[in-house]
């Protein structure tokens, strides 16, 4: 099959599992190398994964530097993002330390729109001080406690159905989307906060599938430190900006089919910072929704 029309079975496949998110589509190589897409078990085929949303890149916003001055070098961090992150530097492989060679290690949480200084290693006498540096980071503070709260629907209209639920097997079954929820819905379908909060991260500006698979998305941080997002929304749509505090019931943006969507859906779901990892966590509507949970959601 030429690769354009097997492209287009692909489309047509993702299409048509719109309405359930439930649907496994299975992906073979026959031994000429030519690929098939099928809701079709054959053997050797191996499940067609979308993928965990790219939610926790900051692009920049949080930069490491290491400032020299006489007689050794101060490392300091400057988050211009408007989330707390949390931050690990290793030093290791010194050379010519004051106080020893040994690797430094620090961790700690650099708060919004601002620096702050990790540590400074000073040279011994009559060397050159020498070494490497590894750096990791994490957006939110794993230190709040997160409180007990029931979401209202973020979305107004209706009613819609839950496509898939936590443990989906469709594509809920990382760490950063394991409790998350679908919820199919037309495209232009006003979305709403479900919680108060600051808006910390959006994106706006993407159509179709793009380059980040959770397409464009509203990021809001609570104030017990987790952090809701939805995911999806229609290109153009978002109405709020970066710092910009929202209530609930606030309008966020419209409903869309953009990143990895196989269909018209809000993709929602709670994170909270578990220790240098973004993880999504358990969380409940206010309300009864209506869904299937015997076709999309595996084993709590």
């Amino acid at each position: 099959m030429p690769a354009v029309a097997r492209l287009l079975l692909l489309c047509a496949l993702l299409s048509a599992s719109a309405s359930s998110l439930g649907v496994t589509v299975y992906k073979s190589v026959d031994d000429a190398g030519v690929v098939s897409y099928s809701e079709r078990y054959s053997p050797g085929a191996k499940t067609f994964e979308l993928g965990e949303p790219i939610l926790d890149q900051i692009e920049g916003k949080l930069r490491l530097q290491a400032e020299t001055f006489p007689g050794g070098v101060r490392f300091m961090v400057r988050n211009e993002s408007y989330v707390p992150m949390q931050v690990e530097l290793y030093i290791d492989k010194l050379n010519n330390a004051f106080g020893g060679n040994q690797p430094r290690h620090v961790r700690m949480v650099v708060g919004p729109r601002s620096s702050k200084v990790l540590s400074s290693v000073l040279a011994a006498p009559g060397g050159q001080l020498q070494y490497a540096t590894r750096f990791q980071y994490a957006m939110g503070d794993p230190a709040p406690r997160s409180l007990a709260y029931r979401y209202p629907f973020p979305w107004k209209g209706g009613p819609f159905r839950l496509t898939q639920g936590p443990n989906g097997r469709f594509s809920h079954f990382g760490p950063k989307s394991r409790y998350a929820m679908d919820i199919a819905m037309p495209e232009g379908t006003p979305i709403i906060a479900a919680r108060g909060g600051m808006v910390v991260k959006v994106e706006n500006g993407q159509s179709g599938r793009g380059t980040n698979p959770g397409g464009n998305f509203v990021r809001i941080l609570h104030p017990d430190g987790t952090m809701g997002v939805y995911l999806h929304l229609m290109q153009g749509s978002v109405k709020v900006r970066e710092g910009q505090q929202v209530v609930v019931g606030q309008a966020l943006a419209k409903s869309g089919n953009t990143g990895n969507s196989t269909g018209p859906h809000l993709h929602f779901v709670v994170q909270r910072n578990v220790g240098l990892a973004l993880e999504s966590i358990p969380f409940q509507f206010d309300r009864p929704l209506g869904g299937l949970p015997d076709f999309t959601a595996g084993n709590p």
